[in-house]
C-alpha cells in the first residue's frame, strides 16, 4: 500500500495529463494507486523531495543515495532463454540464461507487489537516428528513477506524440521488490532480467540508476546488429570540419572526460550506433563519474554538478549548507552525475554525425607498460577490440576494491554484449574498411611502473596526443615499431616529453620493463584463445609476440 494514498502529492493533479493511450494494463499492471505519466524535471524534483527520496543541493542539483548497491550488480544479470535468443546469445559469464516460466512467475509477483502503490512512467526513445530509434517505456516506483531515465533518453515532442506512444521495449524497475533464489531462481535478492520474446525487462533489489540505462544498452546491443547497425560502448565527438571520432573504453578509462573537449562538438558520452547514415547517440544525457572532479581539469562536467536538472548519485553534501564535497569517497568511488547532453556547451543538438575518421580504443594499463598512444592497422584494431584489455576502476562494479583489476572486457563492454564477440568484430571491421577510419590505442593508465609504483599518465599529455591524432598531425611524425605488439608508436609529439612516448625509459630498469611487458603479452595470447575459433587468421596474427 502506498504511503501517499490519502495525501495529495505535488504533481497529483497533473499526473495523467501526458498519459499514453497504450495503458499499463498492457503490462499486466492493474489496481495501482496513482500513475504519474511523463512528469517533467521540475515536477519530478518536487515528487522526489516530497517522498524523501532526494535532497536539493546548493545551486540546484538533486542528490540521491542508491542504498546498498552503488554500482552495477553484474553477476545478477540474466537473459531469458527462448526461441529468439537460443542461437543468437553469447551465453556465459555475462549472459546467464533464465527460465521463461520462472520469468513469468517473477513478473507476476512484481505485478502483485506494485498493486496499491504509486508508479512513475516515462515514454521515451532510445536512439537519435529516426531510422533506428526505439520507442521505450520505463515504469519505476521511485520518482528520481523517472527523472534519471528522462534525463538519459530522448523525449517525445508534444502531447500528441505522448498519446500515441507505443513502446517496443519496456522496463519495470522496483528496487524495494526483492527476488528469491528459492522461489524465483535468481542468484540473490537482486536481479536484472531481459526477455526479448516479451520485449520486457525487470529490475529489482537495486536502486543504482546505471542498471536502467545499461539495460536499454543491452537491448540495443542484441537487436541492432540484425539491421546492420554496429552498437558501441563508446563516446563520440566531431571537429569543426565534421571529422568524427569514437572513444571506446570501460567506465573510468576516460570516455566521458576525453570526449568532452571544448574544441569539438559532443555527439554523446557513452553509447552509440554506427549505421549506413553515420554515428548516432543512443541517449540524450550523460552519466559521468564525478569523484574528485575539478573545475581546472574537467570544467564542463564540473559545471554540470552545479546545475538544476543534474542528478547526483551517492555524492556527499553538507547537511547545513547543502554544498557538495566531490572529493568524498566515503559512500563509494563510483559517485555519478546524470545530466542533459545539452548542458555541455558544445553538444550537438541532433546527436548524429557522419562516419568516423578516427577510432580510439582507451585502455587503462595498470601494469604500466603500454605506450601512451599507438597506431593500429585494421586487423590490429579488431584484435584489440575483441581483447578489450583494460583495468576495472574502483567502484564501477560491486566487489571491486581500491586497486585496479586487470581485465579483458571484449568489445570494451563485455557485460553488455549479448551476441557473440565475432559478430560485433566483423561488423566493425567492415565499417572501418569501408570508410577508411584511422585506429589508435591510447593508454590512460600508468607509466613508470605498475599501480602502486608508477603514476597515472597526465590527462594533459593524453589530450595533447589525442588532439594531434585527431587533427592528422600525429600521422606525419616518425614512428617506431613496438617490439611486442607490432603496432606503430610516435617518437615525438610537441608538448609531450619523449620519455613518456617510450615507456621503457620511465622504468628504473629496461630489463624489468620487458619482463613485465612479456608477461602482459602472455596474458593477451592466453585470453585470445577464447575467441580463436572462427576468428580470421590475419586477426589472430595481429596480436603480440612474446620476447622471452
Amino acid at each position: 500500500m502506498s504511503w501517499f494514498e490519502n495525501i495529495e502529492t505535488p504533481a497529483q493533479k497533473e499526473a495523467g495529463r501526458l498519459s499514453s493511450a497504450y495503458g499499463l494494463e498492457n503490462h499486466g499492471l492493474t489496481r495501482l494507486n496513482r500513475v504519474y505519466w511523463n512528469l517533467p524535471t521540475g515536477a519530478l524534483y518536487e515528487e522526489a523531495v516530497f517522498r524523501r527520496e532526494a535532497r536539493v543541493a546548493h545551486q540546484g542539483p538533486l542528490v540521491v543515495n542508491t542504498g546498498k548497491w552503488t554500482a552495477r550488480a553484474a553477476a545478477d544479470k540474466f537473459i531469458v532463454r527462448e526461441s529468439t535468443t537460443e542461437e543468437n546469445v553469447w551465453w556465459g559469464e555475462y549472459n546467464r540464461p533464465f527460465n521463461p516460466m520462472a520469468f513469468n512467475s517473477l513478473v507476476t509477483r512484481m505485478q502483485g507487489y506494485l498493486q496499491g502503490r504509486d508508479v512513475f512512467v516515462q515514454d521515451l526513445y532510445a536512439g537519435a537516428d529516426p531510422d533506428y530509434r526505439m520507442p521505450i517505456r520505463v515504469i519505476t516506483e521511485l520518482a528520481w528513477h523517472s527523472l534519471f531515465v528522462r534525463t538519459m533518453f530522448q523525449k517525445p515532442k508534444g502531447l500528441d506524440a505522448y498519446k500515441k506512444h507505443v513502446p517496443e521495449f519496456t522496463i519495470i524497475g522496483a528496487p524495494s521488490f526483492h527476488g528469491s533464489a528459492m522461489i524465483d531462481g535468481t542468484r540473490s535478492e537482486t536481479f536484472i532480467i531481459a526477455n526479448f520474446a516479451e520485449r520486457l525487462a525487470v529490475i529489482g533489489g537495486s536502486a543504482y540508476g546505471g542498471e536502467l540505462k545499461k539495460t536499454i544498452f543491452t537491448v540495443l546491443n542484441f537487436l541492432l546488429p540484425f539491421d546492420g547497425v554496429m552498437p558501441m560502448h563508446c563516446s563520440a565527438n566531431t571537429g569543426e570540419g565534421g571529422d568524427v571520432a569514437l572513444f571506446f573504453g570501460l567506465s573510468g578509462t576516460g570516455k566521458t572526460t576525453l570526449s568532452a573537449d571544448p574544441s569539438r562538438g559532443l555527439i554523446g558520452d557513452d553509447e552509440h550506433g554506427w549505421s549506413e547514415n553515420g554515428i548516432f547517440n543512443f541517449e540524450d544525457g550523460c552519466y559521468a563519474k564525478v569523484i574528485r572532479l575539478s573545475p581546472e581539469a574537467e570544467p564542463q562536467i564540473y559545471a554540470c554538478t552545479r546545475r538544476f536538472g543534474t542528478l547526483l548519485e551517492n555524492v556527499t553534501m553538507d547537511p547545513v549548507s547543502h554544498r557538495l564535497d566531490l572529493n568524498d569517497d566515503s559512500v563509494t568511488e563510483n559517485t555519478r552525475g546524470a545530466y542533459p547532453l545539452s548542458y555541455i556547451d558544445n553538444a550537438l543538438p541532433a546527436a548524429v554525425a557522419g562516419h568516423p575518421e578516427n577510432i580510439i580504443f582507451l585502455t587503462c594499463d595498470a601494469s604500466g607498460v603500454m605506450p601512451p598512444i599507438s597506431k593500429l592497422s585494421p586487423d590490429q584494431a579488431i584484435y584489440h577490440f575483441i581483447s578489450g584489455y583494460t583495468s576495472k576502476i574502483a567502484g564501477t562494479e560491486i566487489g571491486l576494491g581500491i586497486e585496479p583489476e586487470i581485465t579483458f572486457s571484449t568489445c570494451f563492454g563485455a557485460p553488455f554484449m549479448v551476441q557473440r564477440p565475432l559478430t560485433y568484430a566483423q561488423l566493425l571491421k567492415s565499417k572501418i574498411l569501408k570508410h577508411g577510419a584511422h585506429c589508435w590505442l591510447v593508454n590512460t593508465g600508468w607509466t613508470g611502473g605498475p599501480f602502486g609504483v608508477g603514476k597515472r599518465i597526465s590527462i594533459r599529455h593524453t589530450r595533447t596526443l589525442l588532439n594531434d591524432a585527431l587533427s592528422g598531425k600525429l600521422r606525419d611524425v616518425p614512428f617506431r615499431k613496438d617490439p611486442v605488439f607490432g603496432f606503430e608508436c610516435p617518437t615525438e609529439c610537441e608538448g609531450v616529453p619523449t620519455e613518456i612516448l617510450d615507456p621503457a625509459s620511465t622504468w628504473p630498469s629496461r630489463e624489468e620493463y620487458m619482463r613485465k611487458y612479456d608477461a602482459l603479452a602472455a596474458r593477451f595470447i592466453d585470453n585470445f584463445k577464447l575467441f580463436s575459433a572462427g576468428c580470421p587468421d590475419e586477426v589472430i596474427a595481429a596480436g603480440p609476440k612474446r620476447v622471452r
